[in-house]
């Protein structure tokens, strides 16, 4: 349980760190994304973005238990 914390913490570090640079990347424009906006109102449901999201997180935990 430490080391999961402590491995939160400094990825939590690492993305506040390189966040200039991360916010750039097209994650949450991608296609499939939804986004509708209307007066007085903005729905956004990055369903695309997730979906990447989830891969990339489920190939690297692999990688690690390995």
């Amino acid at each position: 349980m430490n080391r999961t914390l402590i491995l939160l913490g400094l990825i939590c570090l690492l993305v506040g760190v390189l966040w200039p640079w991360l916010r750039q990347l097209p994650l949450g424009r991608l296609p499939g994304d939804i986004l509708i906006v209307r007066e007085h109102f903005r729905f956004s449901l990055p369903l695309t973005t997730c979906i990447v999201v989830s891969l990339l997180l489920s190939v690297l935990l692999w990688l690690f238990r390995k």
